[in-house]
């Protein structure tokens, strides 16, 4: 088995410019987290049930037993905090990311809908929870087919992205970049832009995703109120936008529908939206300094500028193992990221 190679160095100190459309500093992805029906229940013949970033941080029901409490939760989400999210954003015109796990997306087929009226990026975030690290090869590419065919049917069209809902296994690239139609995945938290890496040979791109601007930080109490959440994600984009006017980055802020969809943390959310929008004072909406990015606009973009550097560095020999950045020479590689729809905005 080929284990992928670590790269603790990355772009180093002079990350390339991702010239960001309208020579914007910052692109923010905010990206929305569809997992309610997909999650470990004994009903679909799981040992417990998952009660992870609901409002019971632990459960008391024993492992075999239904707990009525926790599943009620994620419906929830799925129920209420979905459409009021989608109302904030689509009131706003701020485009989003779903991260949408496939079978949770069968069973709420108006939610599908919307995603495929409205034209929203959609990640495949896997068939279903599950630990890819526990799956055997050929279960993991079964879940991977599995998954892209029900996204394709609910959805009219198949993901482009990828990312594991607990974390990727050993193999979780390879069989994604195998799988052949995936512009990139977010399984890595490595870098603030996105990197090429070779996989058996291919180019694939990497467009990190984050679990520090994430409202997991509210349901594991890492966070007390919604405001301060506000806080810390908008401090975190002060200084990339601070950063911008020399080394532009992108930011992404996680979401899910079962935490911030809850009302106390739905409206301090939507002011925040509201403060990193390109039009907003403090993102310098003269110089259009900020761009809204989804995965794929991010990925087309910045497939549309590197990959040709990317090419050269495999042409001069460059070791491009599993998980090795494709860093061009010194005053090349520009780091275009773009996805499906190049909504960046």
């Amino acid at each position: 088995m080929s284990y992928p190679a670590r790269d603790l160095v990355g772009y180093g100190r002079t990350p390339p410019d991702p010239r960001w459309p309208g020579g914007a500093r910052l692109a923010v992805n905010f990206v929305i987290n569809f997992e309610e029906g997909s999650e470990p229940s004994i009903p679909d013949g799981d040992r417990r049930s998952e009660c992870g970033l609901t409002e019971a941080s632990s459960s008391a029901v024993p492992k075999g037993v239904r707990d009525l409490a926790a599943e009620s939760m994620f419906e929830y989400g799925s129920r209420v905090g979905f459409w009021r999210l989608l109302r904030i954003f689509e009131q706003r015109g701020i485009p989003f990311t779903l991260f949408g796990c496939a079978l949770a997306l069968e069973r709420n087929p108006e939610a599908a809908a919307a995603i495929r009226e409205l034209g929203h990026d959609v990640c495949c975030h896997g068939w279903r929870w599950i630990e890819h690290w526990l799956l055997s090869e050929d279960e993991e590419r079964e879940h991977i087919r599995r998954a892209v065919a029900s996204l394709e049917t609910t959805l009219g069209s198949r993901p482009l992205g990828w990312y594991c809902r607990y974390g990727p296994s050993v193999n979780t690239r390879r069989l994604v970049v195998e799988e052949g139609g995936f512009l990139y995945d977010s399984d890595a938290y490595s870098d603030e832009l996105p990197y090429w890496c070779r996989v058996d040979g291919r180019p694939h791109l990497v467009v990190p995703y984050s679990l520090t601007n994430n409202d997991a930080k509210l349901a594991r109490g890492q966070l007390g109120t919604a405001d301060d959440y506000v806080r810390f994600v908008t401090d975190a984009f002060d200084l990339l936008y601070e950063e911008g006017a020399t080394q532009p980055k992108m930011m992404s802020v996680g979401l899910h529908t079962r935490t911030i969809g809850h009302p106390a943390r739905a409206g301090p959310a939507s002011r925040g939206c509201s403060t990193m929008s390109p039009e907003s004072p403090a993102s310098g909406s003269a110089g259009g300094s900020t761009s809204r990015a989804t995965g794929c606009s991010t990925t087309r973009w910045r497939r549309s500028t590197v990959r040709d550097d990317a090419a050269r560095d495999a042409d001069i020999g460059r070791d491009l193992s599993p998980v090795r950045h494709a860093r061009a020479p010194s005053g090349r590689g520009r780091a275009h990221v773009a996805r499906p729809d190049d909504r960046l905005e």
